[in-house]
């Protein structure tokens, strides 16, 4: 995994310099654009990726041509299905798409020394300084773009702006395979006639109760008085001043320490068979342990999520005594938690665990003795590397395999 995720934007309780170019870099229906290389028959079909029309599940990914059924991320599979039937269904693999992501930023790496990968598919960069080695901020934002594209094969969009707000509306407007600069000091006039939707962090439920109150776009939220917006949506009304104008003072830091890692899976259908559960519980506890390796990090507090049929959701967490980081120690307390807490007759829906209470510190649950713990480590690491190379699903463990009857 690149290291380029340890950068992340932090508030600065000054304003940053107004010549600062940030370069928001959004990959074009990403998921989808993976699928296409090395399924280009489909180019041009409409083509979901979540898994089947007729599975219960979301939308990961669109293509273009599927969302002028109106087709979007997020959306339940079996609405997508029924909007457009004709669609091509995919299953996603994950595993893929983060080597892909990978390859794309290590172009991202040859631009700027500053990177922050804030999700699979995209990417702030701070081009501050760059100059001497790629030219004007727009002619390295154009070259970049162009280089993902030709060794990738991907498309991409890029917005270039003084603030991240305005550089993240900008690639949105420039997609597909678009850049788009909106220079210091030109902000509002460029969102002003946008809706106020188009404003990151602004969802369904602010949107409606903007345009409750006449509020359609975003130059008619920045008329709106500060004392107004505070008095309706709190400090949430501050914010909202604040994107109306562009301004942000988000600056980049390095550190990007997660707070949590999460893994979670929803089963195709409930079951309340111990074997299944067990298996992809395993599975889970192996994913977020890889990310925790990566991140250098452990955990002492491990926290399972159990939704059962009808949604209704228990967590339990435990807090060990020292810090945890290999596999099957943090597996062995989750599974504990697990059969503790687990309802044999009712079915489970999803099950999720997560890792927090991170520590830096050497010392480990005393497991195993010395000899038996360095071979351990010496396994997992080699198992990380192949999955690095080959994706995740290269290497499995017993405990996430699945069983099968005598």
């Amino acid at each position: 995994m690149t290291q380029l995720a340890r950068f992340r934007a932090k508030h600065s309780e000054t304003a940053l310099p107004a010549e600062t170019p940030i370069l928001h870099v959004d990959m074009d229906a990403f998921f989808v654009s993976v699928e296409l290389l090395a399924r280009p028959e489909l180019r041009g079909m409409p083509v979901v990726v979540g898994g089947r029309a007729d599975e219960r599940g979301v939308v990961s990914a669109a293509s273009y041509e599927a969302r002028k059924y109106g087709i979007h991320s997020a959306m339940p599979l079996r609405t997508a299905g029924r909007l457009c039937p004709h669609a091509v269904f995919l299953d996603g693999d994950h595993a893929k798409y983060g080597k892909w992501s990978d390859r794309v930023a290590a172009v991202l790496a040859k631009y700027s020394p500053v990177v922050e990968m804030v999700s699979i598919d995209e990417a702030y960069l701070d081009l501050s300084g760059t100059q001497r080695l790629h030219g004007t901020p727009m002619a390295a934002a154009h070259r970049l773009l162009s280089e993902i594209t030709e060794t990738t094969g991907l498309p991409c969009s890029g917005g270039l702006a003084a603030t991240r707000l305005v550089a993240k509306v900008a690639s949105d407007q420039a997609k597909p395979r678009g850049l788009l600069w909106v220079p210091a000091g030109s902000e509002e006039r460029f969102l002003a006639p946008l809706g106020v939707r188009k404003i990151p962090g602004i969802g369904e439920v602010t949107e409606r109760a903007l345009l409750a109150l006449g509020v359609n776009t975003v130059e008619e939220l920045s008329a709106q008085p500060q004392e107004k917006l505070d008095k309706i949506f709190g400090q949430w009304g501050t914010a909202l001043y604040r994107k109306a104008r562009g301004g942000d003072s988000y600056e980049f830091v390095i550190d990007a320490e997660p707070k949590s890692i999460s893994q979670n899976h929803t089963f195709g259908e409930d079951t309340a068979e111990a074997s299944p559960l067990e298996t992809m519980l395993s599975h889970l506890s192996q994913k977020a342990c890889k990310r925790l390796r990566e991140a250098g990090l452990e955990a002492r507090t491990l926290t399972l999520t159990i939704r059962y049929a009808g949604f209704e959701t228990h967590t339990r967490a435990r807090t060990i005594a020292e810090g945890a980081k290999l596999d099957p120690e943090i597996f062995r307390v989750f599974l504990e938690i697990f059969h503790k807490h687990w309802d044999r007759k009712r079915k489970v829906r999803l099950l999720g665990v997560s890792l927090s209470g991170f520590t830096h510190g050497e010392a480990q649950l005393e497991l195993w003795d010395a000899e038996r713990r360095a071979k351990l480590e010496k396994l997992i690491g080699a198992a990380d590397k192949l999955r690095d190379r080959f994706g995740f699903g290269a290497v499995r463990f017993g405990g996430s395999l699945p069983r099968t009857g005598s």
